[in-house]
C-alpha cells in the first residue's frame, strides 16, 4: 500500500475493502482523473473499433503530460505514480508512426535484431510446397511434402502440422480468410534455436485472389522457466509464370500490427472451427497445444516488459467480487468459471489485461474454449464474458475494477491475483 503524505494535508479515501491516505495535491487529484478517464476511454475502445481514435488522442494527451513531468524532473511525481507511469508509457509506444509493434525499439530495430529467430525454415520455401500451400484444393499435395521431411527427421526433431479454420482471426491481408497450414518446427534451445509456429494463410475454395499471408511465431525457451516470443508477417507474391517470392510484410510497407496487444500468451493456442480438421490430424492440433503448455511463462525478450500491464481478467479477489455482484453470486456456475487467472498470469500464461484483443477473448469465453473443463449454458457464458468485462473495466469509487486498481498504484490488484492462483479450483479443471 503507498500512502502520499503531503505538505498540504491528508484526507481519507474508501477503495473496496480499504483505506487509503491521499495527498490533497493537484498532482494526485490530476491522476485519479486521467485514471477513470483513461479506464473507460479502454473499455470504449475494446467494445468497438468507432472508439479507438478517441482513445488513442487521450492516451496522447496523457503520454505527453508524463513526458513533459519527466523532463521537468518531477521525481516525486515518477515515483507516487509508478505503475500508472509505466503503464501509460508501455501503452502509448504503439501511437509512434515507426513503433507499430508496440516495442520499445523502432520497428526497424526489431526486425533486424529478431531476424535470426523469425525467418522462415530454408525447406518451407521449396516452390512445389509453396505453391501447393497457396490453395485448399492442393493442401494434400503440401502435406505430403510435409511428411516427406519427417521421413527423415528423428523422433524428437518430428514436424507437426495440420490445416484448420479459424474461429476468430483473418489474415493481415484478407480479414475474411480462415483458413490455415500451420507447421510446427522443433528448435533447441542448448543451441539458441527458437521453437518455429510457421502458418500459410490459404484460399478458400474456388476463390482467384490468392490469400498473402506467413506469419511467424518463434519461441525461445529460457532456464527460468519462462520462453521469448518472436513474431513476423511475410507476404507472397503471385506473378504468371515467375516463382512465388517472399518478403516480410513490413519490408513491403505493409505495416505491422501490435503484437502483445493479441499475443498476451506468446503463441495461441489453436482452436479449430469444429469439423475443419480432418480425423487424421486431431492429435496434431493437441500435440501442438501440449507443446505451447510446456513453453512456460511467456516473455517478449527485451522489448516489452508486459507485467507493466498489471492483472488481466478475473484476477480479483473473491471478497471484491461479492461486493460488485452479490454476496450469492459466489454460488454460481459462473462464479466458479471466472478463474482465469489461475493460468493467465505473468508466472504461467500471460495476464489477459489491456491492451487486448476483444475478438480473441469474446470468441475463447463464448465460444466454449476457455476457461477449460467447464460445461457452461450459452447464457451462463454470456453472462460469464459481461462479468469478466465488468469486473476487469469497472471505474466506482468505491470498488474499482482490476484496471483502475492497478493504475492508482495499489498493490492490491496483484495481490488479488496471488489469492485467485492460491484458491482451491472447485472444479479440477
Amino acid at each position: 500500500m503507498r500512502l502520499c503524505l503531503g505538505s498540504l494535508g491528508v484526507f481519507l479515501i474508501v477503495l473496496g475493502n480499504a483505506v487509503f491516505a491521499t495527498s490533497e495535491s493537484g498532482s494526485d487529484a490530476w491522476v485519479l482523473e486521467q485514471v477513470d478517464r483513461f479506464t473507460s476511454a479502454a473499455r470504449a475502445a475494446y467494445e468497438g473499433p468507432g472508439a479507438v481514435p478517441a482513445y488513442k488522442k487521450l492516451l496522447a494527451e496523457i503520454a505527453k503530460n508524463i513526458e513533459e513531468r519527466r523532463r521537468s524532473g518531477d521525481g516525486e511525481f515518477l515515483s507516487r505514480s509508478r505503475q500508472f507511469v509505466d503503464f501509460i508509457e508501455a501503452a502509448s509506444l504503439g501511437l509512434k508512426s515507426d513503433h507499430q509493434l508496440g516495442f520499445n525499439v523502432t520497428d526497424k530495430q526489431y526486425f533486424a535484431e529478431t531476424q535470426p529467430y523469425v525467418q522462415i525454415p530454408q525447406f518451407l520455401l521449396n516452390q512445389n510446397f509453396l505453391r501447393s500451400a497457396s490453395r485448399y484444393e492442393t493442401l494434400d499435395k503440401a502435406k505430403a511434402f510435409l511428411a516427406s521431411q519427417n521421413s527423415t527427421r528423428g523422433p524428437s526433431d518430428q514436424l507437426i502440422f495440420f490445416s484448420y479454420k479459424s474461429r476468430h482471426l483473418g489474415t493481415p491481408d484478407n480479414n475474411n480468410s480462415y483458413r490455415r497450414l500451420l507447421i510446427v518446427v522443433p528448435g533447441d534451445a542448448d543451441h539458441g534455436i527458437p521453437e518455429k509456429w510457421v502458418q500459410f494463410g490459404v484460399t478458400d475454395p474456388g476463390k482467384k485472389a490468392l490469400v498473402r499471408n506467413v506469419s511467424v511465431v518463434s519461441a525461445l525457451l529460457n532456464s527460468d522457466g519462462t520462453f521469448d516470443a518472436y513474431f513476423k508477417d511475410y507476404f507472397r507474391t503471385y506473378r504468371r509464370g515467375a516463382p512465388i517470392q517472399i518478403k516480410g510484410r513490413w519490408e513491403l510497407g505493409q505495416g505491422a500490427d501490435n503484437c502483445a496487444k493479441c499475443h498476451k500468451t506468446g503463441v495461441l493456442p489453436i482452436f479449430p472451427v469444429d469439423g475443419s480438421v480432418v480425423p487424421s490430424e486431431r492429435q496434431s492440433v493437441a500435440d501442438a497445444n501440449n507443446r505451447l503448455r510446456s513453453y512456460g511463462a511467456p516473455r517478449f525478450g527485451k522489448y516489452l516488459d508486459e507485467r507493466k500491464f498489471g492483472p488481466g481478467l478475473a484476477a480479483a479477489d473473491p471478497a471484491i467480487r461479492a461486493q460488485r455482484f452479490g454476496e450469492a453470486f459466489h454460488e454460481t456456475t459462473v462464479a466458479d468459471a471466472m478463474n482465469c487467472a489461475r493460468c493467465h498470469q505473468d508466472q504461467k500464461f500471460g495476464a489477459l489485461n489491456w491492451p487486448m484483443s476483444r475478438t480473441i477473448v469474446r470468441s475463447f469465453v463464448k465460444g466454449g474454449e476457455m476457461p477449460p473443463g467447464h460445461d457452461l449454458s450459452e447464457g451462463d457464458r454470456d453472462e460469464l464474458y459481461k462479468k469478466l468485462v465488468d469486473e476487469y473495466f469497472a471505474t466506482d469509487k468505491t470498488n474499482p475494477g482490476i484496471l483502475k486498481t492497478w493504475l492508482l498504484g495499489r498493490g492490491d490488484a496483484e495481490d488479488q491475483a496471488v489469492a485467485v492462483r492460491a484458491e482451491p479450483n472447485k472444479s479440477g479443471d
